[in-house]
């Protein structure tokens, strides 16, 4: 161990030193908090101001519906007439979401058949969403409306149509109902673990390689694997620093800005679930580490070295992309999956979710496991001659 902290120690001084590599590794830890602040401030402000203002609803043959035009508009619908290609429009931009009445529709409603109508809107688009849920809820309630004074004409009872009464227990929290953004937080975590060493492992590995220095210090009277751990370790400190400022900046982000304003819900980060988040990503440091110090040491310029390592920090990052999208369930065979499983603990702590002890134990050993061989593999790697050409 001593000789290991002595090859730690000199690539520790080199990698302070060195500044401007660790300040980009810095940069990468607050990239994730600024731009999920962003997008929760973008997206709060668009659906709080579409919420406030009353709904335009572009409309063709309003001519054709006159008690329709009429409901809406006592629900201070402000109607507008529609551009000639609604679908065009909407597909542009040009608006939100448009009400389509065929020629045929009073015809039917007056024989009291059903009478069509076209709801023409994008679903893809997120600041259009608040206009087209409005649009939606209040023809479902003018279509209600109808139905109900339909049935009291016939001297049937509306209660006839309420088969049974649904109600409705909603077991989501502040923190789940708010999944879409917190879904975002291990990409961005993970992001920032492997950025905030790769800049240090490739100016200790391919840098020295380049400036050659490397041919030196391995001819000391170390064993080659020594150096190549004192390498990796010395790179760990960097991506620790790293992960502690990515999760100070989360946790100001949900602290003090206006998020129960902006998206209805409040997020809140206790030291708690930070200090549980941080010890969750201890084993990704290891690994992290190992893995861009044996690709590094491939690399035979520092060039080479930066075109491979952002790759290989986006590799074990994606999946916490896809649990927006695809939740998966905390079963044991996803915590055989090295970060994989890391990520889904860090969602279940963020949700406010029981989380499993094995789970956690698990996911921590098949990772550190995975480290291991990974530095072993290094170490072999540097006890080569390969190694002083790359």
């Amino acid at each position: 161990m001593k000789k290991i902290f002595v090859v730690f120690q000199k690539e520790m001084l080199d990698n302070l030193r060195d500044y401007r590599s660790w300040m980009t590794g810095l940069f990468w830890a607050l990239f994730g908090p600024l731009i999920l602040g962003g997008m929760i401030m973008l997206l709060g402000n668009t659906i709080r101001d579409n919420a406030e203002e009353a709904l335009v609803l572009p409309v063709a043959g309003a001519e054709n519906a006159p008690t329709l035009i009429a409901f809406l508009k006592q629900q201070e619908v402000i109607i507008v007439p529609a551009p000639a290609d609604p679908e065009a429009a909407v597909i542009a931009g040009d608006i939100n979401v448009a009400l389509i009445i065929p020629e045929d529709y009073g015809e039917d409603f007056s024989i009291g058949e059903t009478a069509k109508v076209q709801l023409i809107f994008d679903s893809t688009r997120q600041s259009a969403i608040v206009d087209i849920s409005r649009a939606q809820n209040l023809l479902e309630g003018y279509d209600n409306y109808i139905g109900l004074l339909r049935l009291s004409l016939r001297g049937v009872s509306p209660e006839v149509m309420r088969v049974i009464q649904i109600e409705e227990v909603d077991t989501a929290t502040p923190q789940s109902q708010a999944l879409i953004f917190l879904s975002m937080l291990p990409y961005f975590i993970i992001f920032a673990i492997f950025n905030g060493a790769s800049p240090v492992i490739i100016d200790a590995t391919a840098g020295e390689r380049e400036r050659g220095s490397l041919e030196p210090l391995l001819i000391n009277p170390l064993q080659r694997g020594w150096v190549a751990i004192g390498k990796m370790i010395s790179a760990m400190p960097f991506a620790i620093f790293n992960l502690l400022i990515t999760l100070a900046g989360f946790a100001a982000i949900f602290r003090f800005l206006p998020i129960e304003e902006l998206i209805g819900v409040q997020i809140g980060l206790d030291v708690g679930a930070l200090t549980a988040i941080f010890l969750i990503c201890l084993p990704i440091v290891i690994l992290a580490c190992a893995i861009q110090t044996l690709i590094a040491s491939f690399a035979k310029t520092t060039k080479e070295a930066g075109t491979y390592l952002p790759f290989i920090s986006l590799i074990p990052s994606l999946p916490g992309l896809a649990l927006a999208f695809l939740p998966v369930k905390p079963d044991l065979w996803t915590m055989l999956i090295p970060t994989f499983g890391q990520q889904i603990l860090i969602n279940q702590f963020l949700r406010s979710e029981p989380i499993s002890g094995m789970n956690i134990i698990v996911s921590a050993v098949l990772t550190i496991l995975l480290s291991v061989v990974v530095t072993f593999i290094a170490v072999k790697l540097y006890e080569g001659e390969r190694i002083i050409s790359g």
